[in-house]
């Protein structure tokens, strides 16, 4: 009798296609690996499209401490209309003339989403409120405030500025823009935020992630290709690429492991998770900083 194979741990960077929730993607991803054990770090609407990062076997405890880096997006937002879910999914709730918007009024609206913002997620999204997702809530027609939070756009630049003409044929304007922000940030409430601002309505288009964290477009790979050859980036490297490293030496790795607090170098004071490595670069733990010494996040080695 063969044994079965042991599926890989590590990271797949997926190039999500347009039309799948995450969690088609992981499903699909369960069946190319041949595990249960497949989790996503951070959802992307079906609308959009790229940089999708799934955790296979052991690399799933690391799923929760990637989704809070930071994310990077090219997408399209259409100055002019407005949807009930602030993307082109959405039916049209108002038209109005873009034509007579400047550019000078766009980069100014633009400077006031910049930085660190108050935020209200769009009412279509998975935000949870008093435990039901808001999209639920939407759904079934109620009426709900969803509350502001804090989220931070490094950057969010108009690369281009189209004229064009809705189905309506109402005179709208398309921006090509990229936006560098962190982890909670909903591109499609910028779009509509924007299009507020301006007195004019707005919805994202178009939307493809090219960057999570360390793991850009590049490295990524789409259902087809991963069908063919399923390519693992193993939990070492991912954990390196991701982290800040600190290296131990065999005595303190195994007292890591058998879970003792080791005293941390000051360099990682205040920087989040870090990953430690053992001899010969085997990863064996995130910890985080508390009082001068590690506290274990998970354990690998």
């Amino acid at each position: 009798m063969t044994s079965k194979p042991t599926p890989p741990d590590g990271l797949v960077i997926v190039d999500k296609p347009s039309g799948f929730t995450s969690h088609d993607v992981v499903a699909k991803m369960r069946g190319i690996a041949k595990t249960r054990r497949v989790g996503h770090a951070g959802t992307l609407d079906p609308m959009a499209t790229g940089v999708l990062v799934l955790g296979v076997e052991k690399a799933t405890k690391l799923l929760g401490h990637l989704a809070l880096t930071e994310k990077e997006y090219l997408g399209t937002v259409r100055l002019g209309q407005n949807t009930v879910t602030d993307d082109a999914e959405g039916e049209i709730t108002s038209s109005t003339d873009a034509s007579k918007v400047t550019r000078e009024a766009v980069d100014t609206a633009i400077a006031k989403l910049t930085g660190d913002i108050m935020q209200v997620p769009s009412r279509v999204s998975a935000i949870k409120i008093n435990g039901v997702r808001s999209y639920k809530r939407a759904r079934e027609g109620e009426e709900f405030d969803i509350p502001a939070r804090p989220v931070t756009v490094s950057s969010f630049t108009v690369y281009d500025i189209r004229d064009a003409v809705a189905e309506d044929g109402t005179p709208v304007l398309d921006l090509v823009v990229s936006v560098v922000c962190s982890s909670g940030t909903y591109i499609r409430a910028l779009a509509r935020d924007l299009g507020a601002d301006l007195g004019v309505g707005g919805h994202l288009t178009a939307l493809r992630r090219t960057r999570v964290g360390p793991y850009k477009l590049d490295a990524a790979k789409t259902l087809d290709q991963l069908q063919q050859e399923l390519t693992v980036m193993p939990i070492a490297e991912a954990a390196a690429a991701a982290f800040p490293r600190w290296d131990v030496d065999a005595r303190r790795a195994k007292l890591l492991t058998n879970g003792v607090r080791l005293e941390m170098p000051e360099e990682y004071a205040g920087t989040g998770a870090v990953a430690v490595f053992g001899p010969e670069g085997r990863f064996l733990a995130l910890v985080e900083e508390q009082r001068g010494k590690a506290k274990s996040l998970a354990v690998f080695g």
